[in-house]
């Protein structure tokens, strides 16, 4: 069956523009336009993929309406900055896809074919931003798992723990030696007073630290596709 795709616009020469380089670079995909949430929603059948510009106006109040409408429909973000405000707030609106302003069509091409295959994308850099308000939000959480003992990073690295990302993955999604992540995962145990991973997770889990794990939960063959 073909998917259905919108792009999503206000600007028609940007619009139009990033619609034929998609044309030309996704097969199977019958893509059209649309300078807005009203006339994605008015087209029937509805499309099973989305994407929306956050260079646009009012980008972010476009994808709560279109995820409230269209509950089946996937969103793919695109022209995200790297802010990290930008970046919680596209997290938490329930996209399946995040482009930044930095990266190719071929990045782009890349993404719409993993959101159709059922996957979600997120790059490092997003990925990084998100663990790290996280990381927050469990030391402001009431119920704190560690009573302040960790520091900031093993904090982002007990995230990614109770994420169920190896050791080799959290390398990568942090930008650090793995040795260095042993030595976290083995601090963070230590720490918490529990011998394995599972029961990390678990106590990090109790603060009940809002979840934002659709972004973040990626299989170990292949994170982050595309980037």
């Amino acid at each position: 069956m073909t998917t259905s795709l919108v792009l999503v616009d206000d600007v028609t020469l940007t619009r139009e523009a990033l619609a034929d380089t998609l044309r030309r670079e996704c097969w199977g995909i019958d893509i059209g336009t649309a300078p807005g949430a009203a006339a994605v929603l008015d087209r029937t059948p509805p499309p099973g993929l989305v994407l929306v510009s956050l260079a646009a106006r009012d980008g972010i109040q476009v994808i709560r309406a279109l995820r409230a409408a269209l509950p089946q429909a996937k969103v793919i973000a695109i022209a995200v900055s790297s802010s990290p405000e930008e970046a919680v707030t596209c997290a938490r609106s329930g996209v399946s896809g995040i482009v930044l302003r930095s990266s190719t069509l071929s990045d782009l091409a890349d993404t719409v074919a993993a959101v159709v295959r059922g996957e979600t994308v997120c790059p490092p850099v997003i990925a990084g931003l998100l663990v790290r308000h996280l990381a927050d939000e469990a030391t402001r959480a009431h119920a704190d798992p560690d009573d302040g003992r960790l520091t900031s990073r093993e904090r982002e690295v007990l995230v990614l723990i109770e994420q169920g990302l190896t050791n080799k993955e959290i390398a990568r999604s942090l930008g650090i030696e793995l040795r260095t992540v042993k030595n976290h995962v083995h601090n963070v145990l230590e720490k918490l007073r529990v011998r394995h991973r599972g029961e990390a997770a678990a106590r990090l889990r109790a603060t009940r630290v809002p979840d934002l794990h659709s972004l973040l939960t990626t299989s170990a063959a292949g994170l982050y596709p595309g980037y």
